[in-house]
């Protein structure tokens, strides 16, 4: 009888057990699904209180704490479960991702070289590294792990598109255009690679491939200044003079009209023999290649020689501004110094005129009302 009454209590514990654990585990793929990572951290707390030393909760608490974006509390998990098990790279490659989106890239590096001390090829540790050197202005590291992901993986897009750049950067052409072709042949239709391949080739003066592929990528929706302008300036050096101009021309529709736009604008125009408009966008080109800003630099300027009492530098440099665009005020200055400092009435009399016709703001018509004053009285 004895015997058969433990036999009960056991099953019926047993089964009580397997019921809480169907409920525990329904309940934290429910909150998984929901993405409620923050209320699946504290129910697994709850449900398994300290000391915990099951490695297969101190995961879920690690992950769920991750996931829920309680970084100190996750990566104080995870070093629990390395503690126990020091060639655990999976916890090593959590330990790094938390350290890193902590902002800490050296710890995170510490924690992806234990992981290459154990595993030598590992593509994702390479890349998360060449990330975080780049974050750390270590542009040589970057390159170094770059390449060592490349050459474990070449078709992998984000490392290709990447190492691609950097030797742009560096001017190594061949090897950006190698890199950006090899990665081309698993994904033809890559808009990023594609857009690598153009500006390696573009550098290398391959103006009839670059065409196409630039066209290729105008199709596809990207009109961006860079792809137009690589376009526009193959067909200039392909003396396809029409078509730079019609391509520079989305750059003029979208108001993104740069210096170089205008420039080989012009130049198409001046080999098709239409000299008015070339001569337009070489006005254009100018106008594009100087900072509107300049004249109230050489306003500055004068302004500085003036309060030093060189009043030829600073007569220069009045004139130099306006060159690059009137300011009013300018000529009311240029008035003063030739009226009070210089005793040049005619020319004080020429700009307070100039002055008065520019037809200064509002804010400024005590310099108005005195300028009209000091014309009528210095034409006496």
């Amino acid at each position: 009888m004895k015997a058969i009454l433990f036999l009960l209590i056991l099953v019926c514990s047993f089964i009580y057990g397997y019921s809480q654990q169907t409920t525990t585990d329904a309940l934290l793929l429910e909150y998984y699904q929901n993405q409620r990572f923050a209320e699946a951290a504290d129910y697994l707390k709850s449900a398994n209180p300290e000391p915990v030393t099951d490695i297969k909760i101190l995961s879920s608490l690690a992950y769920t704490s991750q996931m829920a974006g309680r970084l100190p509390e996750a990566e104080g998990y995870y070093l629990r479960i390395y503690n126990t098990d020091t060639t655990n790279t999976g916890v090593l490659f959590h330990l790094g991702n938390i350290s890193a989106r902590r902002g800490d890239n050296l710890k995170a590096l510490g924690y992806f070289k234990k992981i290459l001390q154990k595993d030598s090829i590992n593509f994702s540790v390479y890349k998360q590294m060449a990330a975080l050197s780049r974050n750390m202005g270590d542009i040589s590291g970057a390159i170094i792990y770059l390449q060592k992901a490349n050459r474990i993986n070449v078709a992998e897009p984000d490392v290709a598109y990447d190492l691609t750049n950097f030797y742009l950067t560096l001017k190594l052409f061949n090897k950006a255009d190698t890199v950006a072709s090899e990665a081309l042949h698993s994904d033809t239709a890559n808009m990023l690679l594609m857009f690598g391949k153009a500006q390696t080739i573009y550098h290398l003066k391959k103006y009839p491939e670059t065409a196409i592929i630039c066209k290729k990528l105008i199709r596809a929706g990207d009109q961006t200044s860079m792809v137009v302008n690589m376009l526009g300036t193959c067909y200039y050096n392909l003396k396809s003079y029409r078509d730079c101009i019609n391509t520079f021309k989305l750059m003029e529709e979208s108001n993104t009209a740069s210096e170089t736009s205008c420039y080989f604008t012009a130049m198409s125009y001046k080999a098709l023999h239409n000299q008015d408009m070339a001569v337009v966008y070489f006005d254009k080109a100018i106008k594009e290649a100087v900072s509107p800003n300049v004249n109230s630099y050489y306003s500055e300027m004068a302004d500085t020689y003036e309060s030093m009492h060189q009043l030829k530098q600073a007569i220069n440099a009045y004139q130099k501004s306006l060159l690059y665009g009137v300011l009013p005020l300018i000529y009311y200055q240029l008035a003063n110094l030739y009226d009070i400092d210089l005793k040049k009435r005619v020319l004080a009399i020429r700009y307070f005129k100039k002055y008065i016709a520019s037809k200064p703001p509002h804010e400024q018509r005590t310099y108005l009302n005195y300028s009209k004053k000091r014309v009528n009285e210095l034409s006496r």
